[in-house]
């Protein structure tokens, strides 16, 4: 290929990549399907691999993603829809990864030690609301202390543990 062709398919390509979106956008339009990237790149595949360029490079690969779209459906017609994305869903880790498990058992040795340095009651207070679930009036009646007293311990331990594990 002598250097006039190949800044001619250069110039060509970089017309074509200019215009991309507007010829997604068409092949979209023209099926009504959401996959209109693919089909598009399906169809400048086919485009590059022909040994003559067409008159229209632009209306060819709009034809030939048209068209691959309409095969495409009537294939889906025929087998029903693909199950492309739940063949592989299993393949999905949920699980967290080790850096943030690591971090989270940081975090949570940074509180644990903030809860030490609590006092007793106050600790014991703020274990019952959090861990067990209690109101502060289950939690008042229990201890035998007043509703704002349980209050004042809870509001004593937030402050004191937002404070220890800031910028933490």
């Amino acid at each position: 290929m002598g250097t006039s062709e190949l800044s001619m398919v250069d110039t060509g390509a970089g017309r074509l990549w200019a215009g991309w979106s507007r010829l997604r956008a068409q092949v979209e339009r023209l099926t009504r399907r959401a996959d209109g990237e693919d089909l598009l790149h399906d169809a400048y595949v086919s485009l590059a691999t022909l040994p003559a360029a067409p008159r229209n490079d632009e209306a060819f690969l709009v034809h030939a993603a048209v068209n691959r779209g309409r095969d495409a459906f009537r294939r889906e017609a025929v087998r029903g829809a693909s199950e492309d994305a739940g063949a592989i869903e299993w393949l999905r880790d949920c699980s967290p990864i080790q850096d943030e498990v690591l971090i989270a058992k940081a975090r949570l040795d940074r509180v644990r030690e903030g809860l030490d340095r609590l006092s007793p009651r106050t600790r014991e207070i703020f274990l019952m609301q959090r861990l067990d679930g209690y109101k502060y009036r289950e939690i008042a009646a229990r201890l035998g202390i007043s509703q704002s007293a349980v209050e004042k311990h809870m509001a004593k331990a937030m402050t004191f543990l937002v404070d220890w594990t800031e910028d933490w």
